[in-house]
């Protein structure tokens, strides 16, 4: 059986890797550890964590996650988003000219990652654009937690329609898939790490990984570590 470590942008990738990811995983011969939060400063000696807003701290706790294990059979991943990646991450300049080819440009990022890392065990992997992207394969879920929901439920699923991929739903300030949800259910900002991670698994995995291929090939490239050489 193959170790997983996972370092979640937040709160709700951390939940849904828990309740989602871990059992998923788990029958197909890989262990994911419980998931951590992404370490965004390190004051005083202690780790604070939770955003993943710099990179240079962040980087620094994967690596010393690695020295603490070298064993062959323990690998590593990530679950950050694309959405407002800081700008000293490695590879952003270059990445930046490939805006109208998102699937390049978050490749491009990864392997970028993967490289300023230099460990085969790292599986780096950056949402396209954030979390609730995945909540667009299926809006219609959101009547389980909002009351009179029909009307945004629809505005969503045009937006949703708009779109070759709820990946591809655009990254603006305003127009990025939280804030759309947002803009229709204006409570789900202070709901959202508890629904969005509830709302993906009743959407289930296979829906989303049908409709969202980078997160597919992901999850792919991790159940694919319990047979993997050493």
């Amino acid at each position: 059986m193959a170790r997983l470590h996972l370092f979640a942008e937040g709160t709700t990738e951390l939940v849904f890797a828990r309740d989602v990811l871990v059992p998923h995983l788990a029958g197909l011969g890989v262990y994911l550890y419980n998931p951590v939060l992404v370490a965004h400063a390190r004051k005083k000696g202690m780790v604070h964590r939770g955003g993943g807003r710099r990179f240079r701290p962040m980087q620094n706790d994967l690596e010393r996650r690695l020295k603490e294990d070298h064993s062959e059979d323990v690998y590593f991943t990530s679950m950050i988003d694309l959405y407002a990646l800081p700008h000293d991450f490695p590879g952003r300049e270059q990445a930046d000219r490939l805006l109208s080819r998102p699937y390049d440009r978050v490749i491009y990022l990864e392997d970028s990652w993967q490289t300023v890392t230099n460990d085969r065990r790292f599986l780096p992997f950056i949402q396209l654009h954030e979390f609730e992207a995945y909540l667009f394969t299926d809006t219609t879920k959101l009547s389980e937690f909002f009351d009179d929901s029909s009307r945004g439920i629809k505005v969503l699923q045009s937006v949703a329609g708009g779109a070759q991929s709820p990946e591809l739903i655009d990254d603006g300030q305003h127009t990025a898939p939280s804030k759309r949800i947002i803009s229709q259910f204006p409570t789900y900002e202070k709901l959202k790490t508890t629904v969005a991670p509830q709302m993906a698994k009743l959407i289930g995995l296979r829906k989303i990984r049908s409709a969202c291929p980078h997160f597919d090939r992901w999850l792919g490239s991790l159940e694919q570590l319990a047979t993997a050489p050493p």
